[in-house]
């Protein structure tokens, strides 16, 4: 009887895989918002007369409170000060009030016309909306995190972060495929309306807010269950001055850096990828979303897959190194002007899926292996803010590199495509040097014996 009340509601499968189902969708409605704009890049620039460097200063905003006002680092000591329930709830809210913010921008229900800092009224009040949810999406990336770690230490980590990811990217898929025909099917006199679909992303992130309401209660139970009563323990609250012990581990800055270069590799590609199948590979706009959005599906399945491998074999800096590489190769075809065949790009994004499955599975279970618990909600605050500083530069670098060096015009002057092959060399080159950091950070493995190689799952004695 006594040992039954010992016991740990995390060791029951179901409310394990219940509270990571339930976390799973809030972060899901936020990676729709993300992508959100991503396929209507070219109606933006048809009806708004967008240039690429607007649609790079909007995506760029994301990182812009993250990385300059540090709001990433503060949600991480806010998360190890507070606890996953308040930051979550916070994260939550704040996403809402920013996408509220892109939507008045791209319905203009108010007027913007005129400039604000020197750019487009209707930018700069939608790249403020962008920022403000890259706090909460952000902040809610390592609220989640934690949680996982809470629900599943010893257990199956690796396998549970990779179906929270692939969960989130489902939400991806449909930013990517969804948003062009639904603009134009809500659209009137043949001018699409391209606020519906963040009108669709704001009602999922309430959804999203009201789920997460909902694991504030079941993660009451499992401290109860552990007989822990408040949250945040006097012992293993996060100090200050222990943010010195996160920035002197140099397996933790190896892991930023990795992060950093892979995801700049991926995340402002998806920016772009729609835009690059209408103009190398001649898609047609209605159908050019569904084929970046094929790269989420492929995370979906192989993402769990190389966790539950992590999780049971091990070789994790070895996976890291493996999907660094094939991010360089993918790229580099891209960027090759004379193959464009859409066969082979709907072939290189299964291909980007795959490298996108690798990375991840094994860099976020690695994080708890170099670092302790109670300083992990500001460890991945600090990766994710190194990663900011990609996810804010490399969409704006994109932008005006196409806008300078990848117009291509006719003998009048006038527009006719983008030419995709800087920018793909650029993406191209995000994925050499992750290959570098790769093999440093496996090289410190083996010096420090991190156990980045060795399985997750604790083998009962």
């Amino acid at each position: 009887m006594t040992e039954a009340i010992k016991k740990s509601l995390r060791d029951s499968k179901g409310a394990r895989w219940g509270a990571l189902a339930v976390v799973s969708f809030t972060m899901m409605t936020g990676y729709y918002i993300n992508y959100v704009i991503s396929p209507l890049k070219p109606e933006l620039e048809r009806y708004f007369n967008w240039t690429s460097s607007d649609f790079g200063i909007w995506n760029s905003a994301y990182g812009w409170f993250n990385v300059f006002f540090l709001m990433l680092i503060f949600a991480g000591l806010i998360l190890d000060k507070m606890g996953v329930r308040f930051t979550g709830i916070g994260a939550s809210l704040t996403m809402i009030v920013g996408t509220l913010l892109q939507y008045l921008a791209i319905s203009q229900i108010i007027p913007m016309d005129g400039m604000i800092l020197g750019m487009k009224t209707q930018i700069a009040i939608g790249a403020l909306g962008f920022g403000i949810f890259g706090v909460g999406v952000e902040a809610a990336g390592i609220t989640v995190s934690k949680i996982i770690v809470k629900w599943f230490k010893g257990k199956e980590m690796a396998l549970a972060m990779g179906l929270e990811m692939a969960t989130a990217r489902m939400g991806t898929a449909l930013a990517l495929a969804l948003p062009l025909p639904m603009a134009r099917a809500f659209g009137m006199d043949g001018i699409p309306n391209l606020s519906a679909p963040v009108m669709l992303g704001l009602g999922l992130l309430v959804a999203g807010f009201v789920a997460f309401i909902w694991y504030t209660f079941m993660d009451r139970k499992l401290e109860v269950s552990e007989g822990i009563t408040d949250e945040v323990s006097e012992e293993e609250e996060f100090k200050v001055r222990d943010i010195l012990f996160i920035i002197k581990n140099k397996g933790f800055w190896l892991i930023a850096l990795l992060c950093v270069l892979f995801y700049s590799g991926v995340f402002p590609f998806l920016y772009y990828a729609t835009d690059l199948m209408i103009n190398k590979y001649g898609v047609a706009e209605e159908f050019a979303g569904s084929i970046p959005g094929l790269l989420p599906f492929g995370t979906i399945i192989l993402t769990p897959f190389f966790g539950n491998i992590y999780d049971r074999k091990g070789k994790g800096a070895t996976i890291m190194l493996i999907g660094s590489v094939m991010l360089l190769l993918a790229h580099l075809v891209f960027a090759i002007p004379a193959l464009d065949n859409y066969l082979l790009a709907i072939g290189l994004i299964i291909f980007l899926g795959v490298t996108f499955s690798l990375v991840p599975s094994a860099m976020w279970p690695s994080v708890p292996k170099i670092i302790p618990e109670k300083q992990l909600g500001t460890a991945y605050a600090l990766i994710f803010w190194v990663q900011n500083w990609g996810l804010m530069g490399v969409p704006l670098l994109i932008g005006i590199v196409l806008d300078k060096y990848g117009q291509v015009l006719d003998a009048d002057g006038k527009f006719l495509y983008y030419d995709y092959t800087i920018p793909m060399l650029i993406f191209a080159a995000t994925g050499f040097l992750a290959i570098i950091v790769a093999l440093m950070l496996k090289a410190e493995d083996k010096k420090k014996g991190y156990g980045l190689e060795l399985p997750n799952i604790e083998k009962l004695t």
